[in-house]
């Protein structure tokens, strides 16, 4: 059902680091000019691409108080229940403290300090053309709140019905955002980061999605607003040893499968007669699965890779670095030390990485497609900004110019040696002045 290699190369490494694509030719082009109808129509805009891809033709794509309340009443109690759980769990883990004010003075009569502030106004994405992924409302909207943004704009596409999920839209409310848009894919993007008569742009745009939500993400944040991450399709990677029960590593694989055909998921092991064995468990796990076909799709394009040794294993890892990393193995915890570039680790035979998509605490929105080499999954930081600040005394502006000076100077910048030099000839003058 996957492809198996048997100890790939390093030279083979290259290739299979890549990431399945989907076939969309002149993607650029198609988001070049779906930003420039927004710039120019505005909600006209919006609504013909949301005709075009959504077939639903809406007058006010603001979601009312009264639809949220009447959501509230179609969410079951048990699942209400789930959501306030997990919302729990998350606003315990990012409640942690990610930021410190503290003026230190690193030459005698120069002051610096670092203040941070929450971005004001921030844009959610959340994806929901097939399934209503309300899980990553808590994962994005719960950390902005805690990092205090004062406004917090939702866009999620409808469903089949013409209406955002029900428990798209309670955990919103859960999570106390106001202001919701029922928009969906690249024209969603487009209005938050340009704005519209009826969506005011956003400073910051969070969210996962497929390739032409990402690529509207990165469009934006050429020119209009800041971005998150680039966090394309879901992706998995599962080191396992013999000690891993191949039923646990196979719904693993099949619960990230599941996500899209885009996705891409891959087991890394020591163990061929474990391969096996996830491979046999997969076949009989899938038939079982309503998203069937979208799994069967996904792992047409992933990968059991087989190598003698799980140090090798742990390398590859690092250099695939994955969105999700399971460490199935006897020995994970000693393991997850050698990680290097991953989104987030799963250690230990009962650690699921679902278990991180709802209600670990962690946050579920991760760099993807190998970003996880420089980005990191979301936090309350992500929502804020710092600004540093610096107080100098006449005595400490004296203590660096001699430095600034000379540093501009090698630059050739001779304003930036004069800004200095004026104050430093100022000063001295009065002291001798002061001296007489």
């Amino acid at each position: 059902m996957i492809k198996i290699v048997n100890n790939p190369s390093l030279e083979e490494w290259t290739k299979l680091i890549q990431r399945p694509t989907l076939e969309t030719k002149n993607l650029s082009e198609f988001i070049e000019t779906l930003f420039k109808e927004v710039e120019e129509k505005g909600d006209i805009a919006i609504r013909e691409y949301a005709q075009q891809f959504e077939g639903i033709v809406r007058v006010d794509f603001r979601v009312s108080e009264s639809e949220v309340a009447a959501a509230k009443a179609k969410c079951p109690i048990e699942l209400q229940t789930a959501i306030k759980t997990a919302a729990c769990n998350i606003e315990k883990f990012h409640s942690i403290s990610q930021s410190m004010t503290e003026t230190i003075e690193t030459t005698s009569g120069v002051w610096c300090s670092r203040k941070t502030l929450p971005i004001k106004r921030v844009g959610l994405y959340i994806p929901g053309g097939t399934a209503p992924l309300f899980s990553t409302v808590l994962m994005l909207a719960l950390p902005a709140r805690l990092a205090g943004c004062g406004e917090i704009v939702l866009c999620s596409p409808p469903s089949k019905d013409g209406k955002i999920h029900p428990a798209v839209l309670f955990a919103a409310d859960i999570a106390g955002v106001k202001e919701i848009y029922q928009l969906g894919g690249a024209q969603a993007i487009a209005a938050l980061a340009i704005g519209t008569e009826t969506v005011r742009r956003v400073d910051k745009i969070f969210g996962p999605g497929n390739q032409y939500v990402t690529a509207a993400k990165q469009y934006a944040s050429s020119k209009w607003c800041a971005i998150d991450m680039p966090a394309g399709p879901s992706e998995l990677l599962i080191i396992a040893d013999e000690t891993a029960n191949p039923d646990f590593v196979a719904a693993d694989l099949l619960s990230q499968a599941e996500h899209g055909v885009d996705s891409q998921v891959v087991l890394i092991s020591n163990s061929p007669l474990l391969a096996e064995r996830v491979q046999q468990a997969l076949t009989q796990q899938i038939i079982t699965l309503p998203r069937a076909d979208i799994a069967r799709k996904a792992l047409e394009s992933s990968l059991i890779i087989l190598f003698d040794e799980l140090k090798t294993a742990l390398d590859f890892s690092n250099a695939y670095c994955p969105e999700h990393l399971i460490l199935a193995t006897e020995q994970a915890q000693h393991q997850a030390e050698f990680v290097t570039n991953a989104g987030s680790v799963f250690i230990g035979h009962f650690s699921p990485e679902s278990v991180g998509d709802y209600a670990s605490g962690t946050n579920h929105t991760l760099p993807t497609a190998g970003f996880a080499r420089a980005f990191s999954g979301l936090s309350t930081a992500s929502f804020m900004k710092t600004i540093t600040f610096q107080e100098l005394s006449q005595q400490g502006l004296l203590n660096l110019a001699s430095v600034v000076e000379t540093m501009a100077e090698a630059e050739l910048l001779q304003g930036h040696a004069s800004a200095v030099n004026v104050r430093k000839n100022f000063i001295l003058s009065n002291f001798r002045n002061g001296d007489q």
